[in-house]
């Protein structure tokens, strides 16, 4: 979503005559955007402000100015904070005011000191937003949902992008259009809750995610949609038989779970309990046996016992999981759980972390490996590191490399895999006639889970 920010605020700053600088050094205004939901975000901020200050005083003494802007969730939750240590921060602004960023930067030109907007306006800010104009490339991000209502024990989202809220149907196509007529193939949709969003649909009335996909996955240009990142409470039996219904809908889901402990979710204020997440994934998978999935995974919660984490355990090998994320569990200031006790001993957050790493890898691995043998589409997306070589994704979201052959960055390629390295497969282009797909409305055909198992007829 930073990354999707990002590009809107070089839309917004435009007008204003900035174009984007190929180094700091060159630039006349610097936007750090920031995450909160580790504490190394936070410490990062303040090691590069400190490398940018002189830079900064470089242009000074040179006649000249740089804006040093601080945009983002660090800025919405610790902006009189950043100001104390970084008294030479000219702007510092929340995820939520971004659509004010020429308004603050007349401001910080005119007078001396900082400029600082975190509040929560009453006006949405999409709603002042010019049309995007930057082209995002081969795959493209676009927010449909921001804000989270969930409040986890353990999140400071809810305090730092607010209530949940849904862009209409209507500013999301239109947005899809034009992201598809600058050449963007794959539209990952993106929200705090994604698959939460219920927007106003085209005929008035309120739609679900599952009939957005159907819409989106009808305009031209638009080959793949995913979309990141949901909520199990929100995962509904429409939306998961979209996953075998709508073709262009990837067959990878990214579902954060947290925990297998049924404790330790209520703990964490997740809604949910373990054998429901393990549910909604046989439910995927019979709506799609090709999926993949993705999760998140804390090691330490407060109040997590050995048995807690074993439960952990026993839900990846029962789920299996293609990637994960996982992390040791970091207090967030203002977040129920910092002020919890029974804080878990850093040792055995680091323990308990590497268990659960150590086998996430090998269902990784073991993912990668079932591919071998099997025939795919890849989504090109450019030159790859080595001469000659281009770099792809897997409908799976795996990076992809192979010696191209005229493929251009966009286009589909059928192709047979052919080895899996630790972050990346190799694979073959094959003749565009060997990947067949079925008539009708269904996903292409795919083998039992595993997926990638068995190898596909040419």
């Amino acid at each position: 979503m930073n990354v999707y920010d990002s590009a809107r605020m070089a839309d917004v700053l435009a007008p204003l005559g900035y174009a984007p600088a190929e180094a700091p050094e060159d630039a006349d205004m610097v936007v750090l955007n920031t995450c909160h939901i580790r504490e190394k975000a936070s410490e990062k901020l303040f090691s590069e402000l400190g490398r940018l200050r002189v830079l900064k005083q470089a242009k000074e003494q040179g006649g000249d100015r740089m804006i040093l802007a601080v945009a983002g969730c660090v800025a919405q939750a610790e902006g009189a904070e950043i100001t104390a240590r970084a008294p030479y921060v000219d702007l510092v602004l929340g995820p939520q005011t971004y659509h004010r960023l020429p308004e603050m930067v007349a401001r910080a030109t005119r007078a001396a000191g900082a400029v600082i907007e975190t509040d929560f306006p009453a006006e949405e800010k999409f709603d002042f937003l010019p049309d995007s104009t930057t082209p995002q490339g081969v795959t493209a991000f676009l927010t449909i949902q921001e804000g989270c209502d969930k409040f986890c024990s353990f999140c400071v989202v809810p305090y730092t992008r607010g209530s949940e809220y849904s862009r209409s149907a209507a500013t999301i196509i239109a947005e899809a259009r034009r992201l598809a007529a600058q050449g963007s193939r794959e539209i990952a949709l993106l929200g705090q809750n994604v698959n939460a969003w219920h927007g106003e649909g085209l005929d008035g009335k309120t739609w679900n995610l599952a009939r957005l996909l159907r819409e989106l996955a009808g305009i031209e240009g638009v080959a793949r949609l995913r979309y990141t990142t949901s909520h199990p409470r929100d995962m509904d039996d429409e939306l998961i038989a979209a996953h075998g219904e709508i073709p262009a809908l990837m067959p990878f889901l990214h579902l954060p779970v947290q925990s297998g402990s049924d404790r330790i979710l209520q703990a964490m204020n997740r809604g949910h309990k373990a054998d429901e997440y393990r549910r909604i994934a046989e439910k995927l998978r019979a709506a799609r046996p090709d999926i993949a999935l993705s999760s998140d995974f804390i090691a330490g919660h407060p109040g997590e016992s050995e048995a807690d984490h074993q439960a952990t355990m026993a839900l990846i090998r029962d789920v299996g999981f293609a990637l994960a994320y996982s992390f040791k569990y970091s207090p967030r200031p203002g977040t129920p759980a910092a002020g919890a006790t029974m804080q878990v001993p850093e040792a055995e957050k680091d323990r308990r972390l590497q268990e659960i790493q150590a086998l996430l890898r090998e269902q990784q691995d073991g993912f990668n490996r079932s591919c071998v043998g099997r025939h795919c589409e890849v989504l090109v997306t450019g030159p790859a590191r080595h001469p000659g070589q281009l770099a792809a994704r897997s409908p799976w979201l795996q990076p992809v490399h192979f010696e191209g052959g005229g493929q251009q960055p966009g286009d589909l390629v059928a192709v047979e895999i052919l080895a899996a390295h630790p972050n990346s497969l190799s694979v073959r282009p094959l003749a565009p006639p060997s990947l067949e797909r079925p008539a009708g409305n269904g996903p292409p055909e795919s083998s039992p889970q595993p997926p990638c198992q068995e190898k596909a007829a040419a």
